[in-house]
């Protein structure tokens, strides 16, 4: 579940800009006391994700508003079938009703995409997770939707970890270089991360030192070589050229992490509706 304090302020937020001043034409045609009943239904295949995002939407605009959820985050839904029946004031249902779908919509987009990867790798030792590359704001909302899916997510941003990238490596002057820079720099509680392109530069990170080795963008025959050369000194991340058709030869290497922003990013939202 989401911290409700941040997922509230991120909703009330989202609720001003789409509202505004007021919702001009349900003030005009609903009435104050009308209640209706409406139902949130799937018109695609996939994994559901949003429940608590779409109770709290219409619950800040209406203290009546009653959900009962027929499916939960991380279920299987069906084109068809109905998510969640929302008795409510129509006004507030109407008003509600686009920030709602906003959400669970993508949310749900990124659980189901996440779940297709993680049954495509075909190996369940290997852990699946995400990138930084979410969409500015939401960046809480899509990891949740990746651990949803069945992913882990990676770090949440900058300061949760170091990430040694090959900028960095360039500044320092090398893998050596940038690694006791960081390790002078940084308190006990940070793990330490390096990407590497090559054998070498996975060699010189083993002898330094570090928690995690991530083989970016390296041919799968040298991921393997790099796998064997690491030996569990390390945990070992791969990224770069994570594909749906590519990760089962990636994860039958048995690396110990697998990072794509595929699961994620750019990803189709599910098609959900409101019917009423």
């Amino acid at each position: 579940m989401l911290n409700n304090i941040l997922v509230e302020d991120h909703i009330k937020n989202a609720l001003k800009e789409d509202i505004g001043f007021e919702d001009v034409s349900t003030e005009a045609i609903i009435s104050e006391d009308k209640i209706i009943t409406a139902y949130l239904r799937t018109r695609d295949d996939g994994i559901f994700c949003g429940q608590q995002v779409v109770e709290k939407v219409f619950k800040l605009l209406s203290d009546k508003t009653e959900i009962i959820f027929e499916k939960k985050d991380g279920e299987e839904i069906k084109k068809g079938d109905t998510i969640a029946i929302i008795k409510a004031p129509a006004r507030c249902v109407l008003s509600g009703e686009r920030v709602a779908l906003n959400y669970a919509r993508h949310m749900s987009g990124i659980a189901t995409e996440t779940a297709r990867y993680r049954k495509a790798m075909k190996n369940d030792k290997v852990i699946l997770t995400d990138t930084r590359k979410t969409t500015p704001g939401l960046r809480v909302f899509e990891k949740y939707a990746v651990k949803t899916g069945g992913g882990i997510p990676h770090r949440f941003n900058l300061s949760d970890c170091v990430m040694i990238k090959d900028n960095h490596i360039e500044y320092a002057g090398s893998v050596t270089k940038a690694i006791e820079t960081v390790k002078k720099y940084t308190s006990h509680a940070h793990k330490i991360e390096i990407e590497c392109e090559n054998t070498e530069q996975v060699k010189e990170a083993l002898k330094c030192g570090v928690d995690i080795i991530m083989l970016d963008n390296m041919p799968i025959d040298k991921m393997k070589e790099a796998i064997k050369l690491i030996d569990k000194k390390a945990i070992t991340e791969v990224s770069g050229k994570v594909t749906i058709d590519t990760i089962a030869d990636i994860a039958s290497i048995n690396p110990d992490v697998i990072s794509t922003s595929a699961i994620h990013s750019g990803v189709k939202n599910l098609d959900l509706g409101l019917d009423m």
